[in-house]
């Protein structure tokens, strides 16, 4: 087992504390209050190898480990939660095209990525779907050499800002579940596509929103994995993302722990610091323990992916438990900072929105928990009801 990172893996984390310490975490409020997030800082957090480390040499990526880039991860996310959707989707999108598009999509779109030049999208939640993700009714129509989309994709994160997105559509038998959908790549620019943004309470720069496809062509060799099966295959790259969202709500949470520390130890009441009080004390040694304990199961969850080893429960126990334990550490910590906490001075409350999105988000508590049921006892845990056909998968 190893436990302590290797020289390499501290230098990306190095190298991303810094440059989180100087260009992200000063400005962290003030860009949460914008729907989008600054492409420059995109190119630059690119620049140094801080986007997609994981993604193969072959397509400009730098081959390393998935805990390499969970370290990276983390420490973006500790300066600036919203950026750290950057290094999220980088992966995950990057590595599903890399994996599944034509060579000539990959070789052209992946080095884009980890340069920092493009944003790629998930299309897949439907607004009569949410986590019945495999119920879709974006329609894919064989149109000569090519396909046409009509539909609308919803909640996608930089629905406003991607420079493409990888689409979920409906290509065989409409009550098929997840049997009959197939997956695109998509450039984003072209006519027939209108896009918005919501205005969410927390993580408006990622500009959570809809994306509307009239009619959209987008040729054969655009088609990812197999047609009429895509979910299934495409799907398992959530096992991966489970674990780095789990690091990006560990991120937030620790930086709102040793900011209160660093208060209650200054701050006085009845003539002493309030740290000696151990109604101050206790629930940040309590965080702390929550924290090293989640740490430790993310990472686990990364090391098992690196060795090629089962990960679907441990990623969905991140998923999970890391954004509702990470609120409620950050909704102690604004506590603790009393009246001066319920402003808008501090940080707290803007984490605690950014990070609670991420309870409802890719996937809730309610399916990471049947997912984990069914890891332990197979489809016995989902025979509750026969027609969830998509569900958990």
């Amino acid at each position: 087992m190893q436990f302590q990172p290797t020289e390499d893996q501290k230098a990306f984390r190095e190298t991303a504390k810094r440059f989180a310490t100087e260009k992200l975490a000063p400005s962290y409020q003030e860009r949460a209050s914008g729907h989008t997030f600054d492409r420059a800082l995109i190119r630059d957090m690119g620049a140094l190898g801080l986007i997609g480390a994981d993604l193969p040499e072959e397509f400009g990526g730098l081959g390393e480990s998935s805990v390499t880039s969970g370290l990276i991860v983390e420490e973006i996310a500790y300066a600036d939660f919203n950026a750290s959707y950057v290094q999220l989707l980088g992966s995950l999108m990057g590595g599903m095209v890399a994996k599944h598009a034509s060579q000539e999509i990959a070789s052209e779109w992946v080095p884009k990525v980890v340069s920092g030049e493009a944003v790629i999208g998930l299309g897949l939640t439907e607004p009569r779907g949410g986590s019945d993700a495999a119920n879709l009714i974006l329609k894919a129509t064989k149109s000569g050499n090519g396909w046409r989309l009509n539909g609308e994709k919803t909640s996608m994160s930089f629905a406003s800002q991607a420079d493409a997105a990888v689409v979920f559509a409906r290509t065989g038998d409409p009550d098929g579940g997840s049997r009959g959908v197939s997956a695109f790549f998509v450039d984003l620019n072209q006519e027939g596509i209108k896009r918005t943004h919501f205005d969410d309470i927390g993580t408006k720069p990622v500009g959570r929103g809809s994306v509307f496809f009239d009619d959209v062509f987008v040729p054969a060799e655009s088609m990812m994995a197999e047609q009429d099966r895509a979910f299934g295959t495409i799907m398992a790259g959530f096992d991966y993302s489970r674990a780095l969202i789990g690091l990006e709500c560990l991120g937030a949470a620790q930086a709102s722990v040793d900011e209160t520390w660093a208060y209650v130890r200054e701050r006085e009441a009845f003539g002493a610091p309030i740290v000696q009080y151990q109604g101050v004390s206790f629930p940040l040694a309590e965080a702390e323990t929550q924290l090293t304990m989640m740490r430790q199961l993310c990472y686990y969850t990364l090391d098992l992916r690196d060795r090629g080893l089962p990960h679907t429960s441990e990623a969905a126990m991140c998923k999970w438990y890391l954004p509702k334990t990470a609120c409620e550490i950050i909704h102690q910590c604004l506590i603790l900072h009393g009246h001066y906490g319920y402003t808008t001075d501090l940080p707290h409350h803007q984490r605690y929105n950014d990070v609670l999105g991420l309870q409802i988000g890719d996937g809730t508590a309610q399916i990471q928990k049947l997912v984990i049921a069914r890891e332990k006892v197979g489809r016995l845990a989902l025979q509750y009801d026969k027609k969830a056909k998509g569900v958990a998968k």
